[in-house]
């Protein structure tokens, strides 16, 4: 199975973006996905995840990602969102879509958020 990422730009202060990810040759059923993200020079970190079955979701409790961002899946297409809104500076960071237990990992798209 392979993850690509997709969705990521340069936006302003304030705004929205939608990420999505792809797999190719499987499917993500039986597990949770998930999304982490890497800010320049510093270590990844996780984001929000999903469980692919129920469509629970849980999300970092830091960073105060949690109101701002909404994890979902579309079971038909097979692909998993990240649905970015009133984006800050700090949400400045390479994102990238995993599935648990993250030990397979997409390429990343690079979302700028500029003030």
């Amino acid at each position: 199975v392979q993850l690509q990422a997709s969705g990521g730009g340069l936006v302003q202060t304030g705004d929205s973006l939608r990420l999505s990810c792809a797999a190719s040759g499987g499917s993500f059923s039986s597990y949770a996905m998930g999304w982490f993200r890497q800010a320049p020079g510093k270590e990844r970190r996780f984001v929000a995840a999903i469980s692919w079955s129920s469509g629970s979701t849980y999300y970092a409790d830091q960073d105060s990602v949690k109101g701002r961002f909404t994890i979902s899946r579309d079971i038909a297409k097979n692909t998993l969102y990240l649905e970015l809104n009133s984006l800050k500076s700090e949400d400045t960071a390479v994102y990238y879509c995993t599935r648990h237990p993250w030990d397979l990992w997409g390429q990343g798209t690079q979302v700028t958020v500029s003030s």
